[in-house]
């Protein structure tokens, strides 16, 4: 790209509003210029995926204009903003799992002759484009249904690179994203900026605008409310604008005080994924758990919680006094979750589209639908009841909705997050099992699910939480616990531990030995402020 042209607007956004049942954005005017990132940030619900719908032709504006290269543009359809050379990586996938990697990845340009497709150049094409990600030691033969979600999404990225691309929005695209992959895109996104793609970048993570971004956007309630450079700006001045006010750190917290075991494993375990696993969860305190892309993390937790069959040891949950005396015993782990729910057991699942919501049904129903048994009667179910219940809900958890009545598929993902937490609140579980609960959530949704975490220890819950983000777990628990190789490896009480020490612990083998130094092994790890998950 010649000098000249770097910063020229690409894409030029006028006034633009979108109007539901209540305006969603309001009046944004914006340029996209050649060869930059312009990060979008804002919290859930501030408008950010609605102008980027818009932007690439999968929402309608309801007034407002744009310019693509001083043209007016108005794409009717995805695929129209598409063949203008405007692409957007969606935060929910949207690959045919059935079909392998490399038809999703030509699927609108199969290489085909007399009708039949030319499988040898159709894999020789994947190849390309999947090496691009640093993805080339994956099979294009490979159905998708098999690939792990990072993967999947790593898939999705590669499918929208795309040597015609003129705009480019990435909305969330890291959220599933191991630190290897993640350095990866951001090669990959350097390579665009050099081509003059205009690169808009829609994320919570605010450390990563700080490295890949050349300006930032920041949206509140549906109106822009700042734009300027990236460099120099701290990440208290943007929280500060995303949420308009002041949100509580974590870090530094004293240790919670725990109460008596009331969940324990004993040797739970299923076939090589979980091997062997002895752990114990206490009242009124969060265990994190850290570890590397298929360490057993969150197949531990399906143990726990009966979504998988264990095929060996057993779970005892406890009566909750100071000897912890068992009140159930679970050979094998529990049958199903609902054994678990009746136990007292919940879970906020890794994937809330697919497995911790009804996307189709109201905020009321899905808040509710944990304990039936509170809002029927004989069998027939009391709408005041569960009215009055929803209503409570989405106050104590600050829901922004219009009401409880509104899909939860047309909520923002920090708000579809608190819903799932509502139906365990609603429930008042013992234990709670929290996979990735703050992924793709902004920094004042996650402020006030902390606050809600925070409630539930103070109440007496013990709580295990899953996550990516180590400082998110240094922040948050009492207590951390590594899984490698399907093993629970290590376990540092708060005071003991550094995200070094976390690291070196994910890096080592079954039986917890680190290989070389720990100071090599947390130097081998990718820029870490996430375990590799």
């Amino acid at each position: 790209m010649a000098d000249n042209d770097r910063g020229a607007p690409v894409l030029s956004l006028s006034a633009m509003g979108k109007d539901y049942a209540a305006p969603v954005l309001d009046g944004v005017s914006l340029e996209l210029r050649a060869g930059e990132v312009l990060a979008l940030t804002g919290e859930n619900g501030a408008g950010k995926s609605t102008l980027s719908k818009i932007v690439c032709g999968l929402v309608q504006p309801t007034r407002g204009g744009m310019l693509l290269d001083g043209r007016p543009f108005a794409p009717a359809s995805r695929r129209d903003a598409e063949r203008l050379g405007v692409r957007m990586v969606m935060q929910e996938l949207g690959l045919v799992t059935t079909l392998s990697v490399a038809e999703n990845l030509l699927l609108d340009r199969l290489p085909h002759k007399s009708g039949w497709i030319r499988r040898a150049t159709l894999h020789e094409l994947a190849e390309r484009q999947l090496a691009k990600i640093g993805l080339d030691g994956i099979d294009p033969a490979t159905p998708v249904a098999r690939l792990g979600i990072g993967q999947q999404q790593m898939v999705e990225i590669a499918r929208n690179l795309q040597d015609d691309t003129r705009v480019l929005v990435l909305d969330e695209p890291t959220a599933m994203l191991t630190p290897r992959e993640t350095a990866h895109l951001f090669e990959q996104i350097e390579l665009l900026k050099l081509r003059g793609v205009a690169i808009v970048y829609v994320s919570h993570r605010l450390e990563e605008l700080q490295r890949i971004a050349d300006r930032v956007a920041v949206l509140r309630d549906g109106r822009l409310v700042d734009v300027r450079a990236m460099a120099g700006v701290r990440e208290s001045e943007l929280v500060q604008r995303m949420v308009g006010r002041e949100v509580h750190e974590h870090e530094g917290r004293e240790r919670r005080v725990a109460g008596p075991v009331l969940l324990s494993a004993r040797g739970i375990g299923r076939a090589q994924v979980v091997r062997d696993v002895d752990i114990e969860l206490r009242a009124g305190e969060i265990m994190g758990l850290a570890g590397l892309v298929g360490s057993g993390r969150t197949e531990l937790v399906r143990l726990l919680f009966g979504a998988d069959r264990a095929d060996r040891g057993e779970v005892v949950l406890h009566d909750g006094t100071p000897a912890a005396q068992p009140v159930q015993h679970a050979r094998k782990g529990w049958r199903s979750p609902m054994q678990a729910i009746r136990a007292g057991i919940g879970l906020v699942t890794e994937d809330r589209k697919s497995q911790g919501l009804l996307l189709s049904q109201p905020i009321r129903v899905n808040a509710t639908l944990s304990d039936l048994g509170a809002i029927s009667h004989a069998g027939w179910l009391r709408r005041a009841k569960e009215r009055q219940i929803a209503r409570r809900l989405v106050e104590l958890l600050r829901i922004r909705s219009r009401s409880i009545e509104q899909p939860v598929s047309t909520l923002s993902g920090g708000n579809q997050q608190k819903v799932v937490f509502a139906r365990w609140l609603h429930r008042e579980c013992k234990v709670l099992l929290l996979d990735e609960p703050t992924r793709g959530v902004d920094v004042g949704a996650r402020a006030d699910l902390y606050a809600e975490l925070d409630r539930m220890t103070d109440a007496g819950k013990a709580l295990l939480m899953v996550s990516s983000d180590l400082r998110e777990l240094m922040a948050m628990c009492d207590r951390i616990g590594v899984m490698s190789a399907g093993r629970l490896v290590a376990v540092f009480e708060r005071g003991e531990w550094t995200e070094q020490s976390l690291l070196a612990a994910a890096f080592s083998d079954a039986s917890g030995r680190v290989p070389g130094s720990p100071a090599d092994s947390a130097s081998a790890a990718p820029a870490p402020t996430s375990a590799d998950a």
